[in-house]
């Protein structure tokens, strides 16, 4: 059962742990990683400026999603991480989806991810409907814009 709950200031080092055991591979593979190895005052920072909620399996944390309302009816994915022993279930598509109903008026998501991740592209795309919108640099890796209209 996957359930969410929003996190609060008090949340900051378990998300810093969710964050770490999901990046900790790209922090490998590219030498840098915005969601890898943020402090616990940099974490509560980024609790106030974006609503993140923790994602649950049967009382589980396993991961997180959060977004940022940018202007009237546009949202801002700036996560979606799930620690690797919990992705390849259908979570990650589900917590899409559950930020979809929570924000009723979306009329835009946007988000950026490595070009490089396969398997981000194709999640995406495919499970989410999102559409590239353009490939640009980003320091020294390559990242792909997304955009889901309705």
């Amino acid at each position: 059962m996957i359930g969410y709950r929003k996190a609060n200031l008090k949340d900051a080092e378990l998300l810093v742990n969710l964050y770490n055991a999901s990046f900790y591979s790209d922090y490998i593979k590219y030498g840098e990683c915005p969601g890898y190895g943020k402090t616990k005052d940099v974490m509560e920072k980024s609790i106030m400026a974006s609503e993140k909620f923790i994602i649950i399996n049967d009382s589980i944390p396993v991961g997180v999603i959060s977004c940022r309302r940018i202007e009237e009816a546009v949202y801002e994915l700036g996560c979606l991480c799930i620690i690797p022993e919990f992705q390849g279930k259908g979570i990650g598509t589900q917590a899409f989806q559950y930020v979809c109903s929570y924000y009723k008026d979306w009329k835009k998501f946007t988000l950026i991810t490595p070009a490089d991740k396969k398997e981000n592209v194709k999640f995406y795309t495919e499970k989410c409907f999102f559409q590239i919108e353009s490939i640009e640099m980003d320091g020294n890796v390559e990242v792909c814009r997304f955009v889901r209209e309705r």
